[in-house]
């Protein structure tokens, strides 16, 4: 079983890190522009399973070198290059995982599975933190219900980094981006678009976070959990940012610093979101310096005997504790270990036929039952209302 690893930022070492103990994996490739973080985690973790290799996903042949003879390809990278590189092993055979959806509409979903079904590949996609675990939840939690007919996110962050005023704790282009950009909402099985950073409130999160602010944004759960999990009608995503980084996100959109066009600078051509991105800290150099917790709750309403209950699903980690496993932080630790979840489940012959698959047509219990082994503490209430 030979893996290749696209992208070894935080996500993608804790995915590669967990993998490379599975006696099924003979060899993981890891691959990036910027090889020193991978090179750091061979050196630790001392396994011969892995290689490392510096290479540009943009570039068609190294990529299409990188994939042949390779068994699944794991890519942990921005969403604006998962199309190129599913396509890619569409056309080499490679089965393909992926930690967030590369489309941004049911309709081009719908387009890329047919693609993907006529390949003949197995293409595990949107399986990290959110999505991938928070979708797992809210399958799971319609599961503990007669029926079900609402899913509520609430991802939570209460990360301190002393020296630090203005960082991310996984792809700051990502998460400046999902707070610059209009925040969408499902109702009534309509996805309508709200303003960024819409709708602040305060929620209460599971000890030991505690209350935090949060806001609507879009993530691909809004999509992927009406359209997946049956009687669902309302879904809505909030994530916890800070009053002071949600003012500084305002600041960047009214600068227009938020967008991916490039504009002329002295004659180079600069996307104005690349250069905000490139001055923020990279989250793998962070690592051991942070404090806090990081987590997600899922609530999903509906009846039980008939009665209107909540059925409340959710897990959180300490980011030193995700440094003391494989030096990292809960963030991406919570992206990473997931998807490796599911790649072992690709490996071990539980995701049946081949084609698209979207974590709600995972089997969700088979699912939860190996994140203890992953250190992931999950817990689960019914409430009535």
């Amino acid at each position: 079983m030979r893996i290749v690893q696209l992208g070894c930022g935080i996500t993608g070492l804790v995915c590669a890190e967990a993998l490379v103990r599975n006696p099924k994996v003979d060899e993981i490739v890891l691959a990036d522009k910027k090889p020193g973080p991978a090179k750091a985690m061979i050196q630790r973790v001392g396994s011969d399973k892995f290689s490392v290799t510096r290479m540009d996903v943009r570039d068609d042949r190294q990529l299409r070198k990188l994939l042949s003879g390779a068994n699944i390809v794991i890519c942990s990278m921005t969403y604006d290059v998962l199309t190129k590189v599913g396509e890619m092993a569409m056309k080499e055979g490679v089965d393909c995982v992926d930690f967030c959806l590369s489309v941004n509409s049911m309709d081009a979903l719908d387009g890329f599975a047919k693609k993907v079904e006529d390949s003949g590949i197995t293409y595990l996609t949107a399986i990290g933190s959110d999505p991938g675990l928070s979708d797992i939840f809210a399958r799971h939690g319609a599961n503990m219900l007669d029926s079900a007919h609402e899913v509520r996110i609430r991802d939570c962050d209460c990360a301190l980094a002393p020296g630090y005023d203005f960082f991310s704790l996984w792809s700051p282009m990502e998460m400046v981006e999902e707070a610059t950009s209009s925040a969408m909402v499902c109702r009534d099985r309509t996805i309508y678009n709200l303003p960024p950073l819409f709708n602040r409130d305060i929620y209460d999160f599971p000890e030991p976070v505690g209350p935090l602010p949060v806001y609507n944004t879009t993530h691909d759960e809004t999509m992927l959990i009406p359209r997946f999990i049956e009687g669902i009608r309302n879904a809505d995503f909030k994530i916890a940012i800070s009053d002071q980084f949600a003012k500084n996100c305002r600041m960047l959109r009214r600068l227009g610093m938020h967008s991916r066009k490039p504009i002329n600078v002295n004659g180079v051509q600069v996307a104005p979101l690349d250069v905000v991105a490139a001055m923020m800290p990279r989250p793998v150099d962070m690592v051991g310096e942070v404090i806090g917790y990081a987590g997600i709750v899922v609530e999903v309403i509906g009846k039980k005997d008939g009665e209107k209950v909540m059925a409340k699903i959710w897990t959180t980690m300490a980011h030193d504790e995700a440094f003391s496993i494989c030096r990292s932080n809960a963030t991406g630790y919570l992206v990473g270990a997931p998807a490796a979840v599911g790649t072992e489940m690709m490996i071990s012959g539980e995701l049946k036929g081949k084609g698209l698959v979207v974590p709600e047509r995972l089997p969700a219990k088979k699912f939860m039952d190996r994140l203890p082994a992953k250190k992931i503490k999950v817990k689960k209430q019914l409430v009535s209302l």
